[in-house]
């Protein structure tokens, strides 16, 4: 079941590559098919399949990882997002509308399975290289992968921005297709053994077999994540772009700041966050504050819109504050879940909250183009406001004392959910 220091190397620098794909594919296609005319709700139609294959992905997928190991999915997962950049770079301008939507709704579909292969892949590979019961490595190496990761996909959303501005839609994904087909092959020449096997094969009715900690955790990232897509999907990119007149390479340049300091913050959690003797307790606690923090931002930001204070600057410090307590909640609930988590169960765990992750993906996209279309970006952000509430909630229900017990104490440390 184990792995090698070298097989989580080859993995992470995997998702790497995949992840500035993820990031650009986004960027372009919100963007290209907003200067086609599609309504904000349209835009975040498109994006349907993308999230929903991903709560499918997450649920299957875990249990697949645990039965074949994590290399299978690792490799499907980098194939089918080459298959679904090639598959869109297909689309033909001449065709009626309604086919170009289905079509495009398939292709991401293609892509949200991808991402969440190679993303459950990595993240549970590093539960099986960190050496057991090395309670401070777990948080610094779920920090430090889960701020590469979103850096590097902030760097993704401006190289979409660019791609778009400079070589065109067909052609930036052509060259996103040949880039990626060169990281699988180097991945499958490179990687060896079948770790992330689970020792006991799992029945698929233990895909919902979780611990209270699991499911309060799998919910509370489903708020989080929604209340953050709620805005991000469609509601400010659009903004910048229609009503503050900002370029492609601009709007995606935001997004990407944001990512990337978001990414920052991450990987510096572990210096921020007081760290507990028995590995749960100051870090509930602190996700119970970060999350009440993090639930004004939105508030005062409409609030300053009101009072007429210039749009731009606005938005730029007001998400950039959402950006820093929405990473701080992102890193502790990342900790939280392998905290409650034994390492024979890590493939199931990490899949069913990736599950719940992805399905608030699904419903913050869907009300990012609805909210927007109907109310504005204020209406965004006070959703955003609502679903961070919802998740600081159920982060009370979480137990503050000394949980972890012999099962969770011997595990190897490590396997970082972040979410996207």
């Amino acid at each position: 079941m184990g792995g090698t220091l070298r097989d989580y190397a080859i993995v992470t620098a995997a998702y790497w590559g995949f992840t500035l794909t993820d990031g650009a594919l986004r960027m372009l296609v919100l963007l290209h098919f907003h200067t086609l005319g599609f309504t904000p709700f349209q835009l975040a139609f498109l994006f349907v399949l993308y999230e929903f294959f991903g709560i499918v992905t997450n649920l299957i997928g875990g249990w697949i990882g645990s039965r074949l190991g994590l290399r299978i999915t690792l490799y499907a997962g980098l194939g089918l997002q080459v298959a679904a950049l090639v598959m869109l770079s297909l689309l033909d301008p001449e065709w009626q509308f309604a086919l170009s939507v289905a079509y495009v709704v398939a292709a991401q579909g293609l892509a949200g399975i991808a991402k969440d292969l190679t993303k459950m892949s990595s993240k549970s590979a590093i539960k099986l290289v960190v050496p057991a019961g090395a309670e401070g490595t777990l948080f610094r190496w779920v920090a430090l992968l889960t701020g590469s990761k979103n850096a590097l996909k902030g760097v993704g959303f401006f190289l979409g921005g660019l791609l778009l501005s400079t070589i065109g839609f067909v052609q930036g994904l052509w060259l996103m297709a040949a880039a990626l087909s060169l990281v699988l092959v180097a991945a499958m020449v490179l990687l060896r053994g079948d770790f992330g096997k689970s020792k006991a094969k799992a029945g698929f009715r233990s895909l919902f077999a979780k611990s209270p900690e699991i499911n309060i955790l799998s919910a509370a990232r489903f708020f989080l994540f929604g209340a953050r897509d709620v805005w991000f999907v469609v509601g400010v990119p659009i903004f910048l772009y229609a009503q503050l007149g900002w370029s492609f390479a601009q709007v995606g340049g935001f997004l990407a700041a944001w990512v990337i300091g978001y990414g920052f913050v991450q990987a510096a959690a572990p210096a921020i966050v007081r760290r507990s003797t028995d590995g749960t307790s100051s870090e509930v606690r602190a996700a119970r504050l970060w999350a009440a923090v993090l639930a004004v931002i939105p508030l005062a930001l409409v609030g300053a819109l009101r009072a007429g204070v210039d749009p731009a600057a606005a938005v730029m410090v007001g998400l950039g504050l959402f950006g820093v307590a929405f990473a701080v909640n992102s890193s502790l609930h990342s900790y939280l879940i392998l905290a409650f988590t034994d390492a024979d169960k890590v493939a199931l765990n990490v899949g069913f909250y990736y599950m719940a992750n992805a399905g608030g993906r699904l419903v913050g996209s869907l009300l990012s183009g609805l909210t927007y279309q109907w109310f504005g970006l204020a209406g965004c952000l006070l959703t955003a406001a609502g679903l961070v509430a919802a998740s600081a909630a159920l982060v009370l229900l979480l137990p503050t004392g000394a949980h972890v017990d012999a099962t969770h104490a011997a595990r190897p440390a490590g396997a970082v959910p972040d979410g996207d």
